[in-house]
């Protein structure tokens, strides 16, 4: 592109402005290659150093155990969440003894 068609800093004056003399500015304007993809992978390396420093190694058997407890946490809330809405007098005795299994079952894992 000619030079005389270039605004300020290189930029080139948006024809369709109704503002005289707007500059806009491309999405697209020349940028050093692989800055981007240079953070990104930054980015990803700090946060794969931050996961293996605040997780402890679990056996197995500690890795079912709170693979099993989250279950029960999921489950517990959804089931919290229907007592809210539920209306029936049976459904709400339902959901109350499922919550009182759930929270046994919780605190066998804890024992």
């Amino acid at each position: 592109m000619s030079q005389h068609l270039r605004g300020s800093h290189g930029r080139i004056p948006d024809p369709g402005s109704r503002i005289p003399g707007k500059i806009t500015c491309r999405y697209n304007e020349p940028m050093a290659r692989g800055f981007e993809s240079k953070s990104v992978e930054a980015q990803q390396e700090e946060a794969a150093r931050g996961k293996a420093k605040s997780r402890p190694q679990m056996t197995p058997d500690q890795q079912a155990a709170e693979q099993r407890r989250r279950a029960l946490e999921l489950t517990r809330a959804r089931a919290r969440d229907d007592l809210s809405r539920a209306t029936a007098p049976a459904h709400r005795r339902m959901l109350e003894q499922a919550i009182a299994a759930l929270d046994n079952q919780l605190n066998d894992l804890d024992a």
